[in-house]
């Protein structure tokens, strides 16, 4: 990547567990592309992966030993902390968070994240239970307040045999992820901005247990609203009922319906960006049930439906308050371009991003293939991930925007 500033190093704590592979992978992308790389290896990250694989792979010594006489008579750990431009901890496991959020240090890994004075990312690693338990999750706000950054972690299939959020993001993405932070302030160019995203489904309820929702997932949203934060937005996401994470750096407001989410939007504004990805339902019953309907002889009981609002066009509107940049989504079964182009108008936006959900894989999955469809022309992206699509989609708000 010919813009990555010239003469940068990197410090990679490679910490314990299986992911700690990942470290090898990561230590090559970094150093064909020019960026130096040293690294601590943990005592719980060496019955992974061996010093020599990793000194072989970045081309020079790999530390391991607080206590080590050589290094430590020119206070090693001190020097290891400031030598880099950025400290990476990959992968980030509970222990090494829990002393970093608490300030001990008792090992080099630890001792060095309390010495150093440079940005710090970490890229989490850990059972799904773990990762979710309270305890994990205040020790991550603490350090997001502290300033450290954090890329991942993944949702998917573990080493223990569970599914969740917990796995290691995969090496090009905390790569790219490393290179953003060395490129400095060029590379949040939506600081100072506010952005709004919506995300998930909503849910109208029938009766105390029963709903009309879809089969959105809410993954793009919620990788929308991490890539903005990337680019040093302030992100707030509004979010309907999914089980995701919240992405680091971003605010979230939990909702249900389409009403609440609606009053949650125009209670974040004002915002320079809109993105609403969410998947609204169009229409509600007029009255819930207060217990469940039950079934009888009668048949199913008759539902009157009513509108719910339009959030889209009514953030859309012209007023004082409208977001500069209005995008909204459009999950279509046929005539995707058309259908989309005709939301554009109808709802007075300025951009669509438009998708056909009948593609394998895309509707409640992890990968997408979208048209942006602006007034004047109509992009076709080839499929992708989720998260590259948001990570193309943010660029081009930030482009839009400065």
């Amino acid at each position: 990547m010919s813009d990555i500033p010239g003469g940068k190093r990197v410090l990679l704590i490679v910490g314990g567990g299986v992911a700690a592979y990942k470290a090898l992978e990561l230590t090559r992308l970094l150093r064909k592309a020019g960026i130096g790389v040293r690294q601590i290896l943990t005592k719980a990250g060496a019955e992974f992966v061996t010093p020599l694989s990793l000194a072989a792979l970045s081309e020079d010594k790999v530390y391991d030993d607080l206590f080590s006489l050589t290094d430590e008579a020119e206070m090693g750990h001190i020097q290891l902390s400031r030598s880099a431009d950025l400290v990476v901890v990959a992968p980030a496991t509970a222990d090494l968070i829990a002393k970093a959020a608490n300030g001990l240090a008792g090992d080099l890994a630890s001792t060095t994240l309390l010495a150093t004075d440079k940005p710090v990312l970490m890229a989490p690693a850990m059972n799904v239970r773990m990762w979710l338990h309270p305890a994990v999750q205040r020790n991550v706000a603490t350090l997001k307040a502290d300033g450290v950054s954090f890329v991942g972690p993944d949702e998917g299939a573990m080493a223990c045999g569970e599914f969740g959020p917990g796995r290691l993001a995969e090496p090009p993405e905390i790569f790219e992820a490393i290179v953003t932070m060395l490129r400095g302030p060029a590379a949040r160019p939506l600081a100072g901005r506010h952005a709004l995203v919506t995300a998930g489904p909503t849910f109208e309820a029938i009766d105390p247990v029963r709903g009309i929702t879809n089969r959105s997932s809410g993954r793009q949203g919620y990788a929308i609203a991490e890539a903005l934060a990337r680019l040093g937005a302030r992100v707030t996401l509004v979010s309907g009922p999914v089980a995701l994470p919240t992405p680091p750096g971003v605010t979230r407001v939990d909702v249900e319906s389409a009403r609440q989410m609606l009053a949650a939007c125009e209670a974040a504004l004002p915002a320079e960006v809109g993105v609403f990805v969410a998947a609204v339902a169009d229409w509600r019953v007029d009255e819930v049930f207060g217990s469940k309907l039950k079934k009888d002889k009668g048949g199913p009981p008759a539902l009157t439906f009513v509108e719910n609002p339009d959030i889209l066009a009514t953030l859309a509107a012209s007023g004082p308050d409208r977001p500069k940049l209005v995008v909204g989504f459009a999950a279509e079964t046929d005539d995707v371009e058309a259908h989309a182009r005709a939301k554009l108008a109808r709802k007075g936006c300025d951009w669509i991003i438009a998708n056909d959900v009948t593609e394998p894989g895309v509707m409640g999955g992890t990968e997408n293939a979208v048209l942006l469809i602006a007034k004047d022309h109509t992009e076709r992206w080839e499929r992708a991930s989720k998260d590259a699509v948001a990570q193309a989609i943010a660029q081009r708000i930030a482009e839009a925007l400065t």
